[in-house]
Protein backbone atom coordinates (compact mmCIF):
# COMPACT_ATOMS: atom_id res chain seq x y z
CA UNK A 1 0.00 0.00 0.00
CA UNK A 2 1.50 3.32 -1.21
CA UNK A 3 -0.53 5.64 1.63
CA UNK A 4 -1.42 8.23 -0.75
CA UNK A 5 -4.18 9.09 -2.30
CA UNK A 6 -6.11 11.59 -4.18
CA UNK A 7 -7.99 12.22 -1.04
CA UNK A 8 -5.14 12.27 1.23
CA UNK A 9 -4.99 15.72 2.85
CA UNK A 10 -1.63 17.81 2.16
CA UNK A 11 0.24 19.39 5.37
CA UNK A 12 4.11 20.99 6.17
CA UNK A 13 5.05 20.20 9.77
CA UNK A 14 5.34 23.20 12.10
CA UNK A 15 7.48 21.72 14.16
CA UNK A 16 9.62 18.83 14.97
CA UNK A 17 7.07 15.85 15.74
CA UNK A 18 7.52 12.07 17.56
CA UNK A 19 5.63 10.21 15.11
CA UNK A 20 5.80 6.20 15.06
CA UNK A 21 6.72 4.40 11.39
CA UNK A 22 4.47 1.80 10.06
CA UNK A 23 4.17 -1.14 10.91
CA UNK A 24 7.73 -1.08 11.93
CA UNK A 25 7.15 0.96 15.42
CA UNK A 26 10.42 2.43 15.15
CA UNK A 27 10.06 6.00 16.89
CA UNK A 28 11.54 9.05 15.26
CA UNK A 29 11.17 12.55 14.81
CA UNK A 30 9.97 14.44 11.79
CA UNK A 31 11.38 17.53 11.02
CA UNK A 32 10.04 21.24 10.99
CA UNK A 33 9.05 21.96 7.58
CA UNK A 34 8.79 18.50 6.71
CA UNK A 35 5.71 17.99 3.76
CA UNK A 36 3.71 15.14 3.90
CA UNK A 37 0.08 13.92 3.26
CA UNK A 38 -2.76 13.28 5.93
CA UNK A 39 -3.94 9.61 4.61
CA UNK A 40 -5.92 8.66 8.11
CA UNK A 41 -7.43 10.92 10.94
CA UNK A 42 -9.61 8.42 13.05
CA UNK A 43 -9.50 8.73 16.76
CA UNK A 44 -7.79 11.52 17.66
CA UNK A 45 -4.54 10.31 15.92
CA UNK A 46 -2.97 10.72 12.39
CA UNK A 47 -1.84 8.37 9.60
CA UNK A 48 1.16 10.36 7.52
CA UNK A 49 2.90 9.48 4.54
CA UNK A 50 6.41 11.14 4.10
CA UNK A 51 9.05 10.22 1.54
CA UNK A 52 7.49 6.70 0.96
CA UNK A 53 6.79 6.05 4.51
CA UNK A 54 3.78 5.69 6.48
CA UNK A 55 3.99 7.37 9.90
CA UNK A 56 1.35 7.95 13.33
CA UNK A 57 1.32 11.07 14.78
CA UNK A 58 -0.73 10.94 17.96
CA UNK A 59 -3.83 13.51 18.43
CA UNK A 60 -1.13 15.96 21.17
CA UNK A 61 0.65 16.45 18.28
CA UNK A 62 -2.01 17.61 16.14
CA UNK A 63 -1.06 20.77 16.07
CA UNK A 64 2.07 20.09 14.70
CA UNK A 65 -0.13 19.43 11.49
CA UNK A 66 -2.15 22.23 11.87
CA UNK A 67 -4.77 20.60 13.04
CA UNK A 68 -6.83 20.39 16.64
CA UNK A 69 -5.91 18.31 19.59
CA UNK A 70 -8.77 16.17 20.66
CA UNK A 71 -10.69 17.76 23.94
CA UNK A 72 -9.49 16.42 27.40
CA UNK A 73 -11.72 13.30 28.67
CA UNK A 74 -14.41 13.85 31.56
CA UNK A 75 -16.07 11.78 33.89
CA UNK A 76 -19.18 12.57 35.93
CA UNK A 77 -18.03 13.88 39.27
CA UNK A 78 -19.35 10.40 41.26
CA UNK A 79 -18.35 8.15 38.29
CA UNK A 80 -18.79 5.18 39.28
CA UNK A 81 -17.19 1.74 37.40
CA UNK A 82 -20.14 1.83 35.27
CA UNK A 83 -19.01 4.92 33.56
CA UNK A 84 -14.94 4.17 33.41
CA UNK A 85 -15.70 0.98 31.84
CA UNK A 86 -18.24 2.54 28.96
CA UNK A 87 -15.61 5.35 29.13
CA UNK A 88 -12.73 2.83 28.37
CA UNK A 89 -14.78 0.90 25.83
CA UNK A 90 -15.39 4.50 24.16
CA UNK A 91 -11.77 4.93 23.98
CA UNK A 92 -10.84 1.74 22.58
CA UNK A 93 -13.48 2.60 19.56
CA UNK A 94 -10.75 5.47 18.67
CA UNK A 95 -7.87 3.05 18.39
CA UNK A 96 -7.56 2.04 14.56
CA UNK A 97 -5.03 -0.11 12.63
CA UNK A 98 -3.02 2.86 10.78
CA UNK A 99 -3.62 0.90 7.30
CA UNK A 100 -7.77 0.03 8.59
CA UNK A 101 -10.24 2.40 8.79
CA UNK A 102 -12.43 0.29 11.38
CA UNK A 103 -11.82 0.30 15.17
CA UNK A 104 -10.36 -2.53 17.06
CA UNK A 105 -13.62 -3.17 18.89
CA UNK A 106 -15.66 -3.09 15.72
CA UNK A 107 -12.67 -5.55 14.27
CA UNK A 108 -13.91 -8.02 16.91
CA UNK A 109 -10.18 -7.64 18.39
CA UNK A 110 -11.03 -6.21 22.05
CA UNK A 111 -12.08 -9.68 23.99
CA UNK A 112 -12.22 -8.87 27.58
CA UNK A 113 -12.20 -5.42 29.70
CA UNK A 114 -12.30 -5.29 33.37
CA UNK A 115 -11.39 -3.02 36.16
CA UNK A 116 -9.54 -2.76 39.38
CA UNK A 117 -9.82 -0.69 42.40
CA UNK A 118 -6.78 0.59 44.00
CA UNK A 119 -6.30 1.04 47.21
CA UNK A 120 -5.49 5.02 46.55
CA UNK A 121 -9.42 4.42 44.76
CA UNK A 122 -7.59 4.97 41.37
CA UNK A 123 -8.13 2.37 38.79
CA UNK A 124 -6.33 -0.31 37.16
CA UNK A 125 -7.95 -1.28 33.67
CA UNK A 126 -7.25 -4.49 31.91
CA UNK A 127 -7.90 -5.40 28.48
CA UNK A 128 -7.50 -8.83 26.37
CA UNK A 129 -6.68 -7.31 22.78
CA UNK A 130 -6.23 -9.63 19.68
CA UNK A 131 -4.52 -8.91 16.11
CA UNK A 132 -6.01 -10.30 13.06
CA UNK A 133 -2.99 -12.37 12.24
CA UNK A 134 -0.44 -13.50 14.73
CA UNK A 135 2.08 -12.14 12.50
CA UNK A 136 0.94 -8.72 11.93
CA UNK A 137 2.95 -6.20 12.83
CA UNK A 138 0.91 -3.48 13.98
CA UNK A 139 0.66 -5.38 17.47
CA UNK A 140 3.05 -2.84 19.34
CA UNK A 141 1.68 0.31 18.12
CA UNK A 142 -2.35 -1.21 19.01
CA UNK A 143 -1.24 -1.84 22.62
CA UNK A 144 0.64 1.41 23.00
CA UNK A 145 -2.40 3.20 21.14
CA UNK A 146 -4.97 1.43 23.71
CA UNK A 147 -3.01 1.77 26.58
CA UNK A 148 -2.09 5.51 25.82
CA UNK A 149 -5.95 6.05 25.45
CA UNK A 150 -7.32 4.41 28.65
CA UNK A 151 -4.48 5.95 30.82
CA UNK A 152 -6.30 9.73 30.02
CA UNK A 153 -9.42 8.40 31.30
CA UNK A 154 -9.67 10.17 35.06
CA UNK A 155 -9.72 7.97 37.84
CA UNK A 156 -7.63 5.37 35.79
CA UNK A 157 -3.93 5.44 37.36
CA UNK A 158 -2.51 2.18 34.83
CA UNK A 159 -4.07 -0.05 31.70
CA UNK A 160 -2.58 -3.01 31.24
CA UNK A 161 -2.92 -4.32 27.91
CA UNK A 162 -2.55 -8.02 27.20
CA UNK A 163 -2.07 -9.39 23.26
CA UNK A 164 -3.70 -12.65 23.10
CA UNK A 165 -4.73 -14.92 20.02
CA UNK A 166 -6.47 -17.77 21.93
CA UNK A 167 -9.14 -17.57 20.60
CA UNK A 168 -7.43 -16.77 17.19
CA UNK A 169 -9.61 -13.84 15.06
CA UNK A 170 -11.56 -14.53 12.90
CA UNK A 171 -13.54 -12.08 10.15
CA UNK A 172 -17.14 -13.76 12.15
CA UNK A 173 -16.13 -11.54 15.20
CA UNK A 174 -16.36 -8.16 13.17
CA UNK A 175 -19.17 -5.81 13.99
CA UNK A 176 -22.07 -5.76 11.28
CA UNK A 177 -21.08 -2.45 10.35
CA UNK A 178 -17.31 -3.49 10.25
CA UNK A 179 -18.33 -6.66 7.28
CA UNK A 180 -20.29 -3.82 5.49
CA UNK A 181 -17.33 -1.18 5.45
CA UNK A 182 -15.06 -3.99 4.57
CA UNK A 183 -17.93 -5.70 1.85
CA UNK A 184 -17.39 -9.05 3.98
CA UNK A 185 -21.25 -8.96 4.67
Amino acid sequence: MSGFSLSSEPFTLQRDCPAVMVPQGERVVLPAGQIGYITQALGGSFTVYVDGNLFRIAGDDADALGKDKPAPLALPENAGDEDVEKLVWAQLRTCFDPEIPINVVDLGLVYDVSLERMDDGRRRVYVKLTLTAPGCGMGDILVDDARTKIEMIPTVAEADIDLVFDPPWTQSMMSDAAKLETGML
